[in-house]
């Protein structure tokens, strides 16, 4: 199997495996990378910024400023909603803040 092939749950039981690995990874991100993940699944995921416009940015100009703010509150809700029935409760919760924290910048 190729590193590319790995799942989600074999890269868990990596990092529970070899934690001292892991600490050098985030410091190498930290130190070298100024914090930025090679694929940041909560704040810049790559599947949404394919092409030349934000996923996101494309949602928001096809609708109204109160669907758009909807559209947040909704998002914020579902992954709260789900957090405890995941595997990803962290990175779900971390996914309701950043839509939290986008919906609380449309209002002010």
């Amino acid at each position: 199997m190729s590193i590319n092939e790995a799942t989600p749950q074999q890269w868990d039981e990596l990092r529970k495996k070899h934690p001292a690995l892991v600490d050098k990874y985030e410091k190498f991100i930290e130190e070298e990378c100024d914090g930025v993940y090679p694929n940041d699944v909560v704040n810049n995921p790559h599947h949404y910024n394919v092409g030349s416009i934000e996923c996101i940015e494309a949602i928001k100009e096809s609708m109204s400023r109160d669907s758009f703010k909807g559209y947040l509150k909704g998002n914020c809700m579902k992954y709260i909603w789900r957090y405890e029935y995941k595997d990803k409760a962290k990175q779900d919760l971390e996914k309701a803040q950043w839509y939290l924290n986008l919906l609380i910048s449309e209002v002010e």
